[in-house]
């Protein structure tokens, strides 16, 4: 006698990307699980409500946004599945009309940043340190926004922007040195502060593991135990939207999309290991623990 596996409906916060694409278009589908994607305009938007209010069943969310969220034993855990990633050394700027700078020049200064909890500032921070000589807890990070997480307090380097200020703006002015703005620069008038960011990236990459990662795909806990084989095929229905947009980079040691524990173990390492040190969470986790029984064994 067969039994059939009731098809269950899951709320899933996801982007809209290329290797996202086939999945929200339905044409990647399960006979296990039937998702329901709420309108996404900009991904970050839903980290909060995801991390305080556990409002979604599935998640993208910002990989050190998950590494706080299990400090404080949110109801979610990891699959090895970057929905997206990029080299992070194009992303923080200066403006060259106030004067050369270089990143060894920011020890002392003040840098903007949207939330010092922001992933992308996790990255670059430890990149700076590491490679720049930059000295985190000499430079004064200016912040613009709350951390997703309600329990978690910026430290004593950090500080909030005056009511109505804009991160760009006060960059043009001179009341920041340095900020960190994204994926391009928003101004003409700005310039990166390191050198051949693209290149600098790709070095970075081939000798640290991969591409860094910038947001991965969390579920609920209690459905990781309780339904392992929905879980499962989320997962596969994430690799072939991720193989059906046939991205140039995709298998190649640039691949910012890595599915897989031990595709994406040194990415972890290096990012636990540059939130412990910027004090954004309170003990190193081993990459192990930010999986259970059921996601740690998906795509190995």
């Amino acid at each position: 006698m067969t039994t059939m596996t009731q098809q269950m409906t899951l709320s899933f916060w996801l982007g809209n990307y290329p290797n996202t694409a086939a999945l929200k278009k339905g044409e990647v589908r399960s006979d296990l699980v039937a998702l329901d994607f709420p309108e996404v305009k900009v991904a970050n938007r839903g980290f909060k409500s995801i991390v305080r209010d556990a409002k979604y069943d599935v998640g993208e969310l910002a990989i050190g946004t998950y590494l706080q969220a299990k400090s404080y034993d949110k109801p979610y855990v990891l699959l090895p599945a970057v929905v997206m990633g990029r080299g992070q050394h194009h992303t923080i700027a200066y403006n060259p009309e106030r004067g050369t700078l270089r990143p060894s020049d920011l020890n002392g200064r003040r840098v903007g940043v949207r939330a010092y909890t922001q992933t992308t500032g996790g990255w670059l921070r430890g990149i700076l340190a590491d490679d720049y000589g930059v000295d985190v807890n000499k430079v004064r990070w200016i912040t613009f926004e709350d951390p997703h997480l309600a329990e978690y307090h910026d430290p004593d380097i950090v500080e909030r922007a005056p009511e109505g200020k804009e991160l760009v703006q006060m960059l043009l002015d001179g009341e920041i040195d340095a900020a960190i703005v994204g994926d391009s620069l928003p101004d003409p008038r700005l310039k990166h502060l390191i050198p051949n960011p693209d290149e600098a990236a790709r070095k970075w990459a081939a000798s640290h593991g991969g591409v860094p990662i910038n947001h991965m795909v969390v579920v609920r806990d209690h459905i990781s135990k309780s339904r392992p084989d929905a879980v499962k095929d989320i997962f596969r229905m994430l690799g072939e939207s991720k193989n059906a947009a046939e991205l140039p980079e995709s298998g190649t040691a640039l691949d910012a999309l890595r599915f897989g524990i031990e595709a994406n173990r040194r990415s972890l390492e290096i990012i636990i290991d540059y939130c412990l040190r910027q004090r954004l969470i309170p003990r190193r986790f081993t990459v192990d623990e930010l999986f259970d029984d059921t996601t740690r064994i998906l795509g190995g």
